[in-house]
C-alpha cells in the first residue's frame, strides 16, 4: 500500500517538457520514494548550524555588548529560537509538498527568470558567510598546530602568519571533500558531529565548574552586565539580541526548502525544527555562556574583556592533548554549519542561473573559490565592522526576500502552485510575468531592503536595529501582497 502511494506521489511530481534553462536533476522535484530524512536529520541540520565557533562567538559577544542582565540575554536568545522555528516551518512546507529547492519556489513570486535575483543575493550572502566560517574553522586547526609546534609565529600577511594560512587552506580543502561526498555523506557527518560537540562542551564546562565553584551561576548574571541599562533602553537591548540572533539564521531561514525537500513528512520537519531550534539553541547558549563566564573567572581573574572565541579560551589551558581534542571538536562543529548553511544553498542558487551548464557540483566549486577569497580577508578587513553588525547587515538584505516569498505562497497563491509552469518559459505560463520577471516583486524588495539596511547602519533609527530583520520581512511581504492585489493570478487544473 505504501509503495503504491509513493508511486502516485512520484507521478504527481513528474515534470514533462521542462525548459532546459530552468531544469536539471538537482532542481527537479524530489519524489517521495527518494526522500530519506526524518526528524533527526533536521535536528542535526540545526544543531550543526548552531554549534560553530562563529555561533559561540556571536552568543558570547551579545552577552558582553547588550548591557542587560545575562539571564535576560539568555531569554532573548531562546525567544529567537521559537521565532526561527515558526519562520522555517513556513518556508519548508512548500518544499516538503512539492520536493523542489528554494530557487524553484522563488520563481512563483519573482518569475521564472526573476528568481535568479533572490538566488544570486542568497548565494552572495552565503559566500560571505562561507568565507567567514572557513576562517573560524581554520582557527581551530591553528590552535592545535600552535599547541604542538610551540607557537612558531613568523611574518604575517593579511593579519595571519604561516600557521594560520596553512590552517586556512586545510579547512577549505576539508570542506570541499565533504561537499563532494554528496548529501547523504553530509547527513551522516552531521549525525555524528552534532552529538559529539555537545559531549566535549559539557566535559569542558564540568572541568571549569569544578574549579570555579558555586559562584559560576551568579557570574553569568553579573559578569556580562557591568553597564546594565534599564527602562526602554533595556527593552531595546532585549529586542536587539533577539533580532540579531534571528538575522544570524536568516540565510538558512530563507532557503530552508533546500533541506526540507529531503524530509519524508511535514510532521517530521516540524518536530525536527522544534528539537533542533529552541531546545538545541537553549542548550548550546547555556554551555557557551557558562564556559565563557567560568573561563573569565578562572583564567582571566575577572579582568579585562571576557574571551568570546572558545579557541582562545582553550588556548589558555596548559594541556596539549586537551587543546588538540577541543580543536578537533570545534573544527567538526564549524565544518558542519558551513557545508549545511553556506555551501549547499549557493550551489543550488548558482545552478539555477543556468541549469544546463552549471551543475550542483560546479556551483559548489565556484562557491568554494569565492568564499576562499572572502575568508582570507576576514582578519584584515571584514572583522573590523564587528560580528553582530556583519550578521545584522547580511540578514537585512535577505529579510525582504523571505517576506515576499512567504506572502506570495500563502496569501497570493493560497498554497497552490502549478508545478509544470515553474519549469516553463511559455509566455502564457503562470510565472512568466514580463519576460520572466515580476517587476512588482522587485519594487517590493527594493523598498523593504532600503529600510532594513538603513535600520542597521543609520544612528537616527538605531532603536529599530533590533527589529531590522523582522520589519524588513514584514514590509517585503506587505508591499508584495499590495502590489499583487491588482494582478490576475493564473490558476489551472494543474495547480495543486
Amino acid at each position: 500500500m505504501t509503495a503504491r502511494k509513493n508511486d502516485l506521489e512520484d507521478a504527481d511530481l513528474t515534470v514533462a517538457g521542462a525548459d532546459p534553462s530552468l531544469y536539471n536533476e538537482d532542481l527537479a522535484p524530489l519524489p517521495a520514494s527518494k526522500r530519506t530524512w526524518g526528524w533527526f536529520a533536521i535536528f542535526n541540520v540545526w544543531s550543526n548550524d548552531i554549534q560553530s565557533l562563529a555561533g559561540y562567538t556571536l552568543a558570547a559577544s551579545l552577552f558582553i555588548t547588550a548591557g542587560i542582565n545575562g539571564w535576560f540575554v539568555f531569554a532573548a536568545i531562546l525567544l529567537s529560537g521559537f521565532i526561527i522555528k515558526i519562520l522555517v516551518d513556513l518556508s519548508g512546507r512548500p518544499s516538503v509538498k512539492y520536493g523542489f529547492p528554494f530557487p524553484v519556489l522563488a520563481r512563483a513570486s519573482m518569475g521564472v527568470r526573476g528568481a535568479q535575483f533572490p538566488a544570486i543575493v542568497r548565494a552572495v550572502v552565503a559566500i560571505f558567510w562561507y568565507g567567514a566560517q572557513t576562517y573560524f574553522a581554520s582557527t581551530a586547526i591553528s590552535l592545535a598546530l600552535n599547541a604542538i609546534l610551540g607557537r612558531p609565529g613568523g611574518v604575517e600577511f593579511l593579519g595571519m602568519d604561516w600557521v594560520s594560512w596553512l590552517s586556512y587552506v586545510l579547512a577549505s580543502g576539508m570542506q570541499v571533500l565533504l561537499f563532494l561526498g554528496g548529501i547523504e555523506r553530509i547527513a551522516h557527518f552531521l549525525n555524528i558531529a552534532g552529538p559529539a560537540v555537545y559531549v566535549v562542551m559539557i566535559a569542558l564546562l564540568v572541568a571549569i565548574w569544578v574549579q570555579v565553584g558555586a559562584e559560576l551561576p551568579q557570574a553569568v548574571g553579573s559578569v556580562f552586565s557591568r553597564d546594565e541599562v534599564t527602562g526602554w533602553a533595556a527593552f531595546s537591548a532585549f529586542a536587539g539580541v533577539t533580532g540579531t540572533m534571528v538575522a544570524y539564521f536568516a540565510a538558512v531561514v530563507i532557503n530552508f526548502g533546500d533541506f526540507a525537500r529531503n524530509v519524508r513528512t511535514e510532521r517530521a520537519m516540524r518536530f525536527g525544527n522544534l528539537t533542533g531550534l529552541p531546545l538545541s539553541l537553549a542548550l548550546f547558549t547555556f554551555l557557551s555562556v557558562f564556559i565563557t563566564a567560568g573561563a573569565y573567572l578562572l583564567y582571566q581573574d575577572g579582568q579585562g574583556e571576557p574571551l568570546t572565541n572558545p579557541a582562545d579560551i582553550v588556548g589558555l589551558v596548559d594541556s596539549v592533548p586537551l587543546t588538540v581534542l577541543a580543536a578537533v571538536t570545534f573544527l567538526v562543529a564549524t565544518l558542519g554549519i558551513n557545508v549545511v548553511a553556506n555551501f549547499i544553498p549557493p550551489s543550488y542558487s548558482l545552478s539555477n542561473i543556468n541549469p544546463a551548464k552549471i551543475s550542483f557540483r560546479t556551483a559548489g566549486m565556484i562557491t568554494a573559490a569565492a568564499g576562499f577569497v572572502i575568508g582570507a580577508l576576514w582578519v584584515a578587513v571584514i572583522s573590523t565592522i564587528g560580528l553582530p553588525k556583519f550578521v545584522d547587515t547580511l540578514g537585512a538584505v535577505l529579510a525582504p526576500l523571505y517576506g515576499i516569498i512567504i506572502a506570495d505562497y500563502y496569501f497570493v497563491r493560497k498554497q497552490r502552485l502549478n508545478l509544470h509552469d515553474l519549469y516553463s518559459t511559455s509566455h502564457v505560463g503562470a510565472y512568466y510575468f514580463t519576460s520572466g520577471w515580476n517587476r512588482r516583486a522587485l519594487v517590493a524588495f527594493t523598498l523593504a531592503a532600503v529600510f532594513s539596511v538603513l535600520a542597521v547602519w543609520l544612528p537616527q533609527v538605531a532603536q529599530l536595529s533590533g527589529f531590522a530583520w523582522i520589519l524588513g520581512a514584514a514590509l517585503g511581504g506587505l508591499f508584495h501582497w499590495l502590489a499583487m492585489r491588482t494582478f490576475a493570478v493564473h490558476t489551472s487544473d494543474a495547480d495543486r
